[in-house]
């Protein structure tokens, strides 16, 4: 069982099974949506995540929502339309040496000034993508 939560504590959150897709993504939307060079995500099936208050959400592209804190504003999830599963930033996480990143995306989007010296694999989309 992973637990995790918001800054404030106000959104905590339960995920139970194996973690997937553990990634840094480095697409202009994570980056423009929490202020950082980019953000470490992992994922899990939608049915595993118990969330014990709502996030606040917010459209952030025609086929995507993510969730935030609505008092302090820290970014949970991001949710694509249709998926079985739902992405949950890793530094959200009481431990979160305990989904971290195998592999950096969106690579095509990376900053100028990141430099990655961590030896993951890189994608330039998304690893489905390519």
């Amino acid at each position: 069982m992973l637990t995790g939560g918001c800054f404030c504590g106000h959104v905590r959150y339960e995920a139970e099974g194996a973690t997937f897709n553990q990634t840094n993504c480095h697409c202009s939307i994570c980056r423009r949506t929490t202020g950082a060079p980019f953000v470490a995500w992992f994922s899990v099936p939608r049915a595993q995540l118990k969330l014990t208050s709502e996030p606040k959400r917010f459209r952030s592209s025609g086929k995507a929502t993510r969730g935030f804190c609505p008092a302090c504003g820290a970014q949970i999830t991001f949710e694509l339309d249709g998926a079985d599963e739902i992405d949950i930033t890793t530094c959200s996480l009481d431990d979160p040496n305990r989904a971290s990143p195998v592999d950096h995306t969106w690579t095509s989007s990376q900053l100028a000034w990141v430099k990655l010296a961590d030896g993951l694999p890189q994608f330039r989309a998304s690893r489905q993508e390519g």
